[in-house]
């Protein structure tokens, strides 16, 4: 968390192309804020704002990545219509530099530490958003791409997994008919007083939710705990089953996307990352070739 400091109100620099009733309060709320850097992302900076009575979270797209936030913002607003944890919507727009810029309600921080309680609340999460069916959105019109050419940009510069993605999506129908959050892990999960939202909508599209699913556990197993990830798998499968056989072939593509991100370096990298990673390849055999992380 960076320092908080007094400013003029930074909302005013942004030319609002979309808002609600409370960001139109906001802009006119007298005198100074206080505003503080937050945890930045790969692809924006992340400022927080304080009034006296409420606080935001201000995010502005000014580094390598430009996707689209009006769509954003009226999926978020959608999600919240229909009852799903993700933070109240204000408004998007354009700062003076010319990048897009998102302002929510503040959520919390990012869950940082994990029990099975969490978990279980994080895969109810997850499967409500994948039984909304994509019709149900209206004119928040979903984007749609194929799941290989999304997910695995790149891959055909390592043929190996190339290779053995396309056998297993060749095994498995899929299917776009659902929302899909696109990185569903703890970063992406915020908790304030014991209540959770999920943030960064940024790949939300029409996809194949039990690939969704699988990206999530498969993280939930290299980074936080088998048991914990056990315990999301659990809760989420009670709600929205998917078939053993199925849920084995989506864990293998997910392990792919993993490897791909590894061997680019774009993954966290602990002690013992490489090391549950092999583990999980272990137990996917007969999908996922051993030496594709040696």
């Amino acid at each position: 968390m960076g320092r908080k400091r007094a400013l003029s109100n930074p909302v005013e620099s942004i030319r609002w192309a979309d808002g609600t009733p409370a960001l139109e309060k906001l802009l006119a709320q007298p005198g100074t804020l206080s505003v503080r850097g937050m945890n930045q992302g790969f692809e924006a900076e992340v400022t927080r704002i304080d009034t006296e009575r409420d606080s935001f979270v201000l995010k502005r797209w000014n580094k390598d990545s430009n996707p689209d936030i009006g769509f954003q913002y009226r999926l978020l607003t959608a999600l919240s219509q229909r009852g799903v944890a993700v933070p109240e919507t204000l408004g998007w727009g354009i700062d003076a530099s010319g990048h897009q810029a998102l302002l929510t309600r503040y959520g919390g921080e990012p869950v940082t530490k994990a029990n099975v309680g969490t978990m279980t609340a994080l895969a109810r999460i997850l499967s409500a958003i994948h039984r909304i069916p994509v019709e149900a959105f209206g004119s928040v019109e979903l984007p749609k791409y194929e799941m290989a050419a999304y997910f695995f940009p790149g891959i055909e510069a390592h043929p190996d997994l190339e290779q053995t993605l396309r056998q297993l999506v060749a095994r498995i129908p899929e299917t776009s008919d659902r929302l899909i959050h696109g990185d569903y892990h703890l970063q992406n999960i915020v908790e304030r007083n014991g209540e959770y939202a999920v943030i960064d909508l940024t790949n939300g599209q029409a996809g194949d939710y039990r690939y969704d699913f699988a990206w999530a556990f498969v993280l939930g197993r290299i980074y936080v705990s088998d048991k914990l990830a056990s315990a999301f798998r659990v809760a989420y499968l009670k709600e929205n089953p998917i078939p053993p056989e199925e849920l084995r072939l989506f864990e293998g593509i997910a392990c792919l996307r993993w490897m791909l991100l590894h061997r680019r370096g774009g993954v966290p990298q602990g002690p013992r990352t490489l090391k549950k990673a092999r583990e999980i390849v272990a137990a996917l055999e007969g999908i996922v070739p051993k030496g594709l992380l040696d």
